[in-house]
C-alpha cells in the first residue's frame, strides 16, 4: 500500500477515537448535571382548578397509554427513570431526557443531552423552546400532546 493512503487511513482512525472520546465525555457531563425531578403525577380527569397557565400533557402514542395526562407544574423531568415526574418506559428514552419549566406564563422544554434527541412538532430541539397548546412532544417512541 502507498504510504499517503496509510497515512489517510490513519488520519481517520485518529478522527474516530476522538469522536467517540468526545461522545464519552458529554454522557459524562450529562450526568453530572444536577436536575431535581418533580413529581407530576398522572390525572385521570379534568382537575377542577386547572394549574397557573392551566397546561398539561396527554399522551398520544403509543396506543397502549393514550390518553394518559400529566399535570405539569413549575418544573418536570421527562424520562426512563422512575425518578422523573413523567416516567416513559421505553429503552429509545434516556434516563433523564428532557426538562418541562415555567417561566413566566410560558412553559419551556429543553433536552438534557439524550441521545436520540427530543423534538417538538416533527423538529429537533437544540436549546430552551416555548410550548403552546397542541404542540407534540415526541421522545422515544412516545409522543406527548400539550393541552388544557
Amino acid at each position: 500500500m502507498p504510504t499517503s493512503l496509510l497515512q489517510i487511513l490513519n488520519d481517520c482512525l485518529l478522527a474516530l477515537l476522538l469522536l467517540f472520546f468526545l461522545r464519552v465525555l458529554r454522557a459524562v457531563w450529562v450526568q453530572l448535571k444536577p436536575v431535581v425531578p418533580v413529581a407530576a403525577a398522572p390525572v385521570a380527569s379534568a382537575p377542577a382548578a386547572p394549574p397557573k397557565a392551566g397546561l398539561r400533557l396527554r399522551v398520544i402514542e403509543p396506543a397502549a397509554v393514550r390518553g394518559q395526562v400529566y399535570e405539569v407544574g413549575d418544573e418536570v423531568t421527562l424520562g426512563r427513570s422512575p425518578g422523573c415526574g413523567v416516567s416513559i418506559p421505553d429503552s429509545t428514552v434516556s434516563q433523564v431526557h428532557a426538562r418541562l419549566f415555567r417561566q413566566g406564563t410560558n412553559l419551556w422544554i429543553e433536552d438534557l443531552g439524550s441521545t436520540n434527541g427530543t423534538w417538538v412538532n416533527k423538529k429537533k430541539v437544540s436549546g430552551p423552546i416555548a410550548l403552546k397548546r397542541g404542540d407534540r412532544v415526541a421522545v422515544g417512541g412516545t409522543v406527548l400532546e400539550v393541552s388544557r
